[in-house]
């Protein structure tokens, strides 16, 4: 009898343990509204409610904490750059001042990852690879010119990509910079970032600021 009791004990035990590993995989339920929607739990406005909502990360939103912003510096900042949600985040120490949409290199010329330091900023600043070849008569024969690799027609001329605040990542022409956002992966390895969000960016970090890309 005595062990038939162990036994029992040991058994609820057990399944005390199991229920509560169980539910500690289980992910929270999200509130439903009355037409069966997801309702976003946090308060509106903060960092927590915009990464909540159902169209992030692939919105084309740019999320601000601006007492954080105004306290950020080319000194005590530096950027993170997520490839997989295609997000980039200028940081003061571990908080996030700027969360924004980026839009970064091919599967054929992927953007390389680690630890980079900015090399070099210049404001106005246009490729000598990627660009326009015009042709004698100033027509367009290739909007999506590789100077390396594509040949120039005869009398024509070359007109670099324009890459406006630029931020140089590599000796070898990887940098962050404005250009065409999409929500997916489709620069030449460079990453683009929002007309709007870049210049606020580049003013806030300095040539030796760190960026991670991960």
């Amino acid at each position: 009898m005595m062990i038939f009791r162990i036994h029992a004990r040991c058994l609820a035990t057990m399944f005390v343990a199991l229920l509560l590993a169980n539910c500690a995989h289980q992910k929270p339920v999200a509130p439903i509204s009355k037409d069966g929607k997801p309702i976003n739990p946090h308060p509106v406005g903060t960092y927590d409610y915009f990464k909540a909502e159902p169209s992030y990360p692939k919105t084309y939103n740019v999320w601000t904490n601006q007492e954080l912003l105004s306290r950020t510096n080319p000194n005590n900042s530096h950027i993170r750059i997520d490839l997989a949600t295609q997000r980039g985040f200028l940081m003061n120490g571990e908080e996030v001042a700027i969360d924004y949409p980026i839009c970064s290199g091919i599967k054929s010329r992927p953007t390389p990852t680690g630890t980079f330091y900015i090399l070099e900023k210049v404001v106005d600043k246009r490729s000598n690879r990627y660009g326009i070849y015009y042709d004698a008569s100033g027509n367009v024969t290739n909007s999506n010119a590789d100077a390396i690799l594509d040949p120039l027609p005869e009398g024509g001329r070359f007109e670099g990509a324009k890459m406006h605040n630029w931020m140089r990542l590599t000796q070898d022409g990887v940098g962050h910079h404005i250009g065409p956002v999409r929500r997916y992966p489709a620069s030449h390895a460079c990453v683009r970032g929002p007309a709007k969000t870049i210049p606020i960016v580049y003013e806030k970090v300095k040539e030796g600021t760190c960026v991670i890309i991960e």
